[in-house]
């Protein structure tokens, strides 16, 4: 029954669809879920539909692990260094805060369209985890720490057996959420940016020249791909949970 479930409500929305289109009558508008599906089959046989993937792929995972380190880095210095963490504080929740289409306007202007994708991930993962990382560290075990005192262990003994166990969660927690926000964003500022050989570009002449069954096709490969790399990251981080 559960794999009945699982098969019945995808088809549902399919035939829910497949009903609007007819109502609407426009392909321009709504374009019905065979020809979608048609277009998506015919971009698989096409090279630069693999190397737009590759290079958005690339472009936001750079981004993202740069950020991931930056971000734990900063973290480990502001729960050293209190007055480090204040002085990021404000930047932090500035970046939080902004949205993506003002950075991308105004890193366009130091930054070429092709790597401004790495930066717009960098952006979306630094702040997330330089929080997540922090909490995890602040909420470290007082009673071991005060063993650690007395026992005089090292800076990198504390950090080792204390701190980081404490943060592990933390930081899972940062790298799940924080690639879904990277390749949401990283694809958006391509489309803003219309960063060349990029997904971001495809679907950007795909609005520009009223192709709407290859704008639903790129859609549905980038929600695809977002569901890719979830659970790749899952996989691995249950992987590493295991050992």
């Amino acid at each position: 029954m559960p794999v009945l479930r699982k098969a019945w409500i995808p088809c549902l929305w399919l035939a829910l669809w497949q009903a609007a289109a007819l109502l609407v009558g426009e392909e321009l508008l709504l374009p019905a879920p065979l020809a979608v599906l048609g277009r998506m089959f015919s971009l698989l046989g096409e090279g630069l539909f693999w190397q737009s993937c590759l290079h958005s792929l690339g472009r936001v995972l750079l981004g993202f692990f740069l950020g991931v380190a930056a971000g734990t880095l900063l973290a480990v210095v502001s729960s050293l260094f209190p007055l480090a963490g204040e002085f990021l504080a404000p930047a932090m929740a500035a970046v939080k805060s902004t949205p993506v289409a003002s950075f991308v306007i105004l890193a366009l202007v130091w930054i070429r369209a092709g790597g401004l994708s790495v930066f717009i991930a960098f952006l979306m993962v630094l702040p997330l985890t330089w929080q997540n990382v922090r909490q995890g560290i602040a909420g470290a075990d007082r009673q071991l720490l005060e063993v650690a005192r007395v026992y005089r262990f090292s800076l990198w003994g504390r950090l080792r057996g204390i701190y980081f166990p404490a943060a592990r969660p933390y930081f899972l927690s940062a790298l799940r959420t924080g690639l879904g926000f990277a390749w949401k964003a990283g694809i958006a500022g391509e489309v803003i940016a219309i960063a060349p050989g990029s997904i971001g570009l495809a679907l950007y002449n795909s609005k520009a020249y009223l192709e709407m069954p290859d704008l639903f096709a790129w859609t549905g490969f980038i929600i695809l791909l977002s569901m890719a790399l979830e659970r790749g990251m899952l996989f691995l981080l249950r992987e590493r949970g295991d050992r």
